[in-house]
């Protein structure tokens, strides 16, 4: 057993609506973690789309919910990318995008966290 939680970045589009296939993915990847492991969804909490479907889906899971919240107030047009570059340092196991429409941000998210070493995998609608 490892003391470390296992960590897993969801990324998506805001106007993302499958929540099937994030669910399904999510799925996957919480019944491969050990049971003593603690399980960490990691997202920006986005009220809607895929940060908003895998909120809800890991609610009623022993997950622990870990959000960044971006500054947009403050940082302008920057607290997106800023707040990617935050998840991404605090370090994943995976990461998991769900891309509709090109979406820059879930695009910028997956391309950071690919090249810091975290396994992406992606889904485009």
């Amino acid at each position: 057993m490892t003391d470390l939680p296992y960590r897993v970045i969801v990324t998506g589009s805001r106007d993302w609506t499958d929540a099937d296939t994030i669910h399904e993915a999510l799925d996957e990847v919480y019944c491969r973690v050990p049971a003593e492991q603690d399980f960490v969804l990691v997202h920006g909490g986005c009220p809607t789309g895929a940060d908003a479907i895998a909120h809800a889906w890991a609610e009623p899971t022993a997950a622990t919910i870990d959000i960044f919240i971006a500054d947009w107030a403050n940082q302008g047009k920057a607290a997106g990318p800023r707040r990617n570059v935050r998840m991404v340092a605090e370090g994943a196991d995976l990461c998991l995008a769900f891309i509709k429409g090109g979406s820059r941000g879930a695009t910028h998210t997956a391309t950071i966290a690919d090249r810091a070493g975290i396994p992406v995998k992606r889904w485009t609608a």
